[in-house]
């Protein structure tokens, strides 16, 4: 069963938002996105200064199954990139809501997490019982 933490929100698309302030959420992929990729051996994620668009891809998860798009929750700024994944990509699969995060974004307006999915949708989402 894969974990699903009560402090976060997500997407359909299997992405977590961590609110880290007023304006800047931490993002990553889920433990059962990174489950159904297998051993991820590549992650590209975008430059710092780049802007996003919430729904649009963001950057690339390349496993020895396939390769997957990360899409933006937000739409905003991104100003901090998770660089330790250009040389140890396998923390995604070892920490995806710890040393496994890719980007912390400063989001665009004050209603930008609205529409995320709360922990229990999410787990319903994907067929946990919580």
């Amino acid at each position: 069963m894969s974990e699903v933490q009560a402090n976060l929100l997500y997407t359909k698309e299997h992405e977590w938002v961590e609110k880290l302030s007023d304006t800047i959420v931490r993002v990553g992929i889920t433990d059962f996105a990174q489950d159904q990729l297998g051993d991820i051996v590549f992650v590209e994620l975008p430059k710092t200064g780049s802007s996003v668009t919430a729904n649009e891809s963001i950057g690339s998860v390349e496993s020895v199954k396939t390769v997957s798009d990360i899409f933006s929750p937000i739409s905003g700024k991104v100003t901090a990139v998770n660089s330790t994944l250009e040389s140890s990509p396998e923390l995604v699969n070892s920490a995806p809501f710890g040393e496994g995060w890719m980007v912390e974004v400063e989001v665009s307006g004050a209603d930008a997490l609205e529409g995320l999915l709360t922990p229990a949708e999410y787990a319903s989402y994907i067929g946990n019982d919580q």
